[in-house]
């Protein structure tokens, strides 16, 4: 008897085509598109959001294939698992990711314990990333093959649990490979761009999502010694590092302003000049917690590998665990614009072994 995988379809070319190599192995698939939050509270408020689409494409690809295929309404567990993070962490004064969280609370959390409750025994998705299987039965999350869509980082606070009920079609595959397949099995979406931005929200900017549920507090941007330069809208509409927009001029020397600091205790805006002499903007150490680890953990001082942001590449760390479930990162070269509440991915070579939360 084949196995029962049931299909995550976003409607996107990737994860049909995840779909379409599981048909031609031969296993028992049926797909499923799920129905988050943002598809049904307001979405006209927020302008041009892809959902209508999306559900439209992907039933149109289960269907051309002849697999099973509904829509799975998960609003309010959506709502309550990663919209309210967003916002609260961003509240907070924090740089949430949404895709982490939903990987690990929806698609390989609530997706997952609706598939196992139906009979299936694991849920595929278009991620690109490898399983690798070890000897003791465990297994560990691999890159994928394509360097430049490898989205092993979105998975770095999964649980081994959650890894051994995943299947990766695409994994082994580059971008123009899947593009190919789907040509070549006359996919509705085959060329489909792909989407961009968190997960949920489209083509909706964060800032104008979190308008709706953040009061704009404006407040004074200060350089490093404390000067008032000019008035922020608001710290959340900020990003640690962001060069544009920030609303003062550049100084006589052309030199640009950075944000360097959010300060939410006399809510004001740190900016300064962007060189590695600002030290709050360039980091050789940091301290991380809520540590996952996907298979072993690593429980002595090490060096290991890490991605410190999902396009950036691997760098090389000093990862030393402290008594209180936080570890210590340090950098052996200094790192640009790390914000609180951001993840770090922790790596052994390709092998990724795990993720956590930056302080």
């Amino acid at each position: 008897m084949s196995e029962k995988i049931m299909v995550a379809l976003s409607g996107g070319v990737d994860s049909s085509v995840a779909m379409a190599l599981l048909k031609q192995q031969g296993c028992d698939i049926s797909a499923a598109y799920m129905k988050t939050w943002m598809n049904e509270e307001g979405i006209d408020v927020f302008g041009d959001c892809p959902w209508h689409q999306d559900i439209a494409d992907a039933e149109a690809c289960a269907k051309h294939l002849g697999v099973p295929f509904e829509s799975i309404d998960f609003i309010r567990e959506y709502k309550e698992q990663i919209v309210e993070y967003l916002v609260e962490g961003y509240r907070l004064g924090r740089t949430p990711n949404p895709d982490v969280m939903c990987n690990r609370k929806m698609k390989f959390g609530k997706f997952l314990d609706y598939a196992l409750a139906r009979g299936y025994s694991a849920v595929a998705t278009g991620h690109y990333c490898a399983i690798r299987e070890n000897d003791d039965g465990s297994r560990d999350l691999v890159s994928g093959a394509d360097p430049s869509k490898d989205q092993s980082y979105f998975l770095a606070m999964i649980t081994q649990e959650q890894l051994k009920r995943a299947v990766f079609p695409i994994g082994s595959l580059l971008k123009s490979q899947v593009r190919d397949i789907a040509r070549m099995n006359g996919l509705p979406n085959s060329e489909k761009k792909d989407s961009q931005g968190i997960c949920f929200l489209g083509k909706i900017r964060i800032q104008d999502f979190l308008r709706h549920y953040i009061p704009e507090k404006p407040g004074d941007i200060v350089n490093a010694k404390g000067k008032i330069l000019g008035i922020h809208r608001g710290l959340y509409n900020y990003t640690i590092g962001q060069r544009k927009g920030i609303g003062v001029p550049s100084n006589t020397d052309n030199k640009s302003y950075v944000v360097v600091a959010k300060n939410f205790e006399n809510n004001t805006l740190v900016i300064d000049f962007d060189s590695p002499a600002a030290e709050s903007l360039y980091r050789s150490e940091v301290f991380v917690r809520e540590i996952n680890w996907i298979n072993r953990p690593v429980e002595e001082s090490r060096e290991l590998d890490a991605r410190v942001r999902y396009r950036d590449g691997l760098v090389k760390i000093m990862f030393t665990p402290l008594p209180d479930g936080r570890a210590k990162i340090e950098f052996n070269t200094p790192q640009r614009a790390i914000a609180p509440g951001q993840v770090l991915a922790i790596h052994d070579g390709e092998t990724l072994l795990g993720g956590a939360f930056y302080e």
